[in-house]
């Protein structure tokens, strides 16, 4: 397979435009796709912040900044990134959106680039499906946010995934100044598996009134030492992020404990999803 310059990255959303980032960042070429000109707008504008941000607290120097930013092309098309080496698709945690994706990155881009997701919670192996005969190609690759911060990103190989893909996915990951740790193909992987149910139980405890939210969260940073309390996380991730992928193990691994709260999905039906609509189990409006 050949050397990757150039990874494409499907949806420029809060995932999608921070992989973009540390790609171009790392010194890669990025293709940054998406069907909305305006996400992709706004995906710009959070490159332009962060570098200046790096920048000023010295973490790059300008041009370095101005090279990764010149190094990023907006494109809604997917044909558009066709020469990409690599493709690594982020888009929102629903199967049947991410199989249409992946039916298309297989038509589009070349029989040895590999098809890459930053699923949290979805099935390989059941993603791989959608693309006979490259079943071989496709891995997990998931990323954590904020992505130019957090160093982890978690390598999970479906049943028919290649070792040579796996081997070029820690490559990859390690290019663009990642931990990469591999998992296998279970619902939820490792890190989510365990750390939706705690959020999960933290909605229990709040609708069963053992405490409030802003007690709930003080207890687990304190007591436990946590940096963020699992409510506050759950803003910071995305209410309706947290039900789907509660929604995906429940489906996936058959058992009830994995249902989400009623009070968890309430707010999502109320359309306070956390940080990014200004109210969730906080109001974030100021």
């Amino acid at each position: 397979m050949s050397e990757v310059r150039k990874v494409a990255v499907v949806g420029a959303g809060t995932m999608g435009s921070g992989i973009a980032l540390v790609a171009a960042s790392s010194g890669f070429d990025v293709a940054l796709i998406d069907v909305s000109s305006e996400q992709l707008e706004r995906a710009a504008a959070y490159h332009a912040r962060t570098l200046d941000r790096n920048v000023q607290k010295e973490r790059m120097t300008q041009d370095e900044a101005d090279a990764a930013k010149e190094r990023i092309v907006a494109v809604t098309s997917m044909a558009d990134a066709s020469d990409a080496d690599w493709v690594v698709e982020a888009a929102t945690e629903n199967i049947d959106v991410k199989k249409s994706l992946f039916q298309e990155m297989h038509s589009t881009f070349g029989d040895e680039v590999v098809l890459a997701t930053n699923t949290s919670s979805i099935s390989i192996t059941e993603l791989a499906s959608a693309v006979a005969g490259a079943e071989d190609r496709v891995i997990g690759m998931h990323f954590f946010n904020p992505v130019p911060i957090m160093k982890l990103v978690e390598v999970i190989k479906g049943k028919a995934t290649s070792e040579q893909t796996t081997a070029r996915t820690i490559e990859l990951s390690e290019a663009m100044g990642k931990t990469p740790i591999p998992a296998n193909d279970f619902a939820g992987f490792v890190s989510n598996r365990v750390l939706m149910p705690m959020i999960n139980e933290a909605f229990h405890a709040w609708s069963d009134g053992v405490a409030e939210p802003e007690a709930i969260d003080s207890i687990m940073t304190l007591g436990c030492n946590f940096p963020m309390g699992p409510l506050r996380l759950a803003d910071h991730i995305g209410l309706d992020v947290c039900r789907d992928i509660m929604l995906v193990m429940h489906a996936g691994l058959g058992d009830d404990k994995y249902l989400p709260s009623p009070r968890l999905v309430e707010l999502v039906e109320e359309g306070r999803l956390g940080n990014k609509t200004g109210h969730g189990v906080y109001d974030h409006s100021s």
